[in-house]
C-alpha cells in the first residue's frame, strides 16, 4: 500500500512538473503587450484605425472616427490598452510597451515623428489642425488678419524647414500674410489673442506674429498643455482665437459641452505616430 501511494504522489508531481513548463512555454504565461493611446474621443479613434490599417487589430464594422476600444472586434496580440490624457503619454511611454503620441506631445518630448516613430499616420486633411474662434467671429478683421499670417508663404516654409515632415501644411497657395480686405490702418495698435499648444502650434504662431507687427498688430499667444482649456477660453469670450485642434475632436468638444465654436482656417497635419516604451521593434506585435 505505501509503494503505492508513493507510486501515485510521484506521479502526480510530475504531472505538476509537466504542466509548469507548459505555462512557462505558453502564450498565457506571457504578460500582455500594453499599449497607451489618447483617452478623448476622436484621438482615440485614430490611435485604434492606424493599428487596424496596419493589420495588428480589426475594428468593428462601422467604427469610424469616434472608436473606442469598446469597438475592436479583434485582438490577436490580446494587446492591453491604456487610455491615457493625451498630454501625459510621453510620460508613461517609458512604463509601457508602446505608445501612440499626438504630435503637438511628442516634439516637446523630443521624439521626432518621422525618425522615431514605429508607425505613422498618413497626412489625411481629415485630421488638418485648425484655427477656431467662437461662432459669429469669423468675419472679423483682426480673424481675417491672422489667417492671412497663418496662411502666408513665410509660415509654409517655416513649417517644412523647421519640422521635416513631422508637420505638414496644408495651405495650398500660401500667400504674403496679407488680406487685400482687411483695412490694416484701423487695426493698428489691436491685439489679438489666441490659445494654442507649446509645439508646434505656438511656435507657428510666432512667425505669424512677426507678420502682423509689421501692421503694428499685436498677436499674444497664450500657451495650455491640454485640449479643453483652450476651447474653453475661446467659448467665454476671454480668448480671440485657438489653433490646437482638428475638425473631429471640435464637432465632438462642441457636441459634448454645448459651446459654439467653428473652424475659420486649416494651417498644418500632424500625422500620430507609435513609440517603442519597453519594446523598440514592433516584434512583440507581429
Amino acid at each position: 500500500m505505501k509503494k503505492v501511494i508513493t507510486t501515485i504522489l510521484s506521479l502526480v508531481l510530475i504531472f505538476t512538473f509537466a504542466v509548469g513548463l507548459t505555462g512557462c512555454g505558453g502564450d498565457d504565461s506571457q504578460d500582455p503587450v500594453q499599449i497607451a493611446i489618447p483617452n478623448d474621443t476622436t484621438n482615440e479613434a485614430r490611435a485604434l484605425l492606424l493599428l487596424q490599417d496596419n493589420g495588428i487589430i480589426t475594428l468593428k464594422d462601422g467604427a469610424g472616427i469616434t472608436a473606442t476600444i469598446q469597438d475592436i472586434a479583434e485582438n490577436p496580440k490580446n494587446i492591453e490598452f491604456k487610455e491615457v490624457e493625451a498630454a501625459q503619454l510621453p510620460n508613461v511611454l517609458q512604463d509601457v510597451d508602446y505608445a501612440i503620441i499626438n504630435s503637438n506631445y511628442a516634439i516637446p518630448a523630443e521624439l521626432n515623428p518621422v525618425e522615431d516613430s514605429l508607425l505613422i499616420e498618413g497626412s489625411s486633411s481629415a485630421y488638418g489642425n485648425i484655427l477656431a474662434v467662437k461662432e459669429g467671429n469669423e468675419n472679423e478683421p483682426k480673424i481675417k488678419a491672422l489667417v492671412a499670417a497663418l496662411q502666408s508663404q513665410k509660415v509654409a516654409d517655416f513649417i517644412a524647414e523647421t519640422y521635416g515632415g513631422a508637420v505638414i501644411s496644408t495651405v495650398e497657395n500660401p500667400g504674403d500674410g496679407f488680406d487685400a480686405d482687411v483695412d490694416y490702418a484701423s487695426l493698428a495698435g489691436t491685439e489679438i489673442t489666441v490659445a494654442a499648444t507649446p509645439s508646434p502650434h505656438a511656435e507657428i504662431l510666432a512667425v505669424a506674429k512677426e507678420i502682423l507687427a509689421e501692421k503694428d498688430i499685436t498677436l499674444t499667444i497664450k500657451e495650455f498643455t491640454d485640449y479643453v482649456q483652450p476651447n474653453n477660453v475661446v467659448e467665454s469670450g476671454e480668448i480671440d482665437a485657438n489653433y490646437f485642434q482638428h475638425v473631429p475632436y471640435l464637432d465632438d468638444f462642441n457636441a459634448q459641452n454645448g459651446t459654439h465654436i467653428v473652424p475659420v482656417a486649416v494651417i498644418h497635419v500632424e500625422p500620430l505616430g507609435l513609440y517603442g516604451g519597453k519594446q523598440t521593434t514592433l516584434d512583440a506585435l507581429k
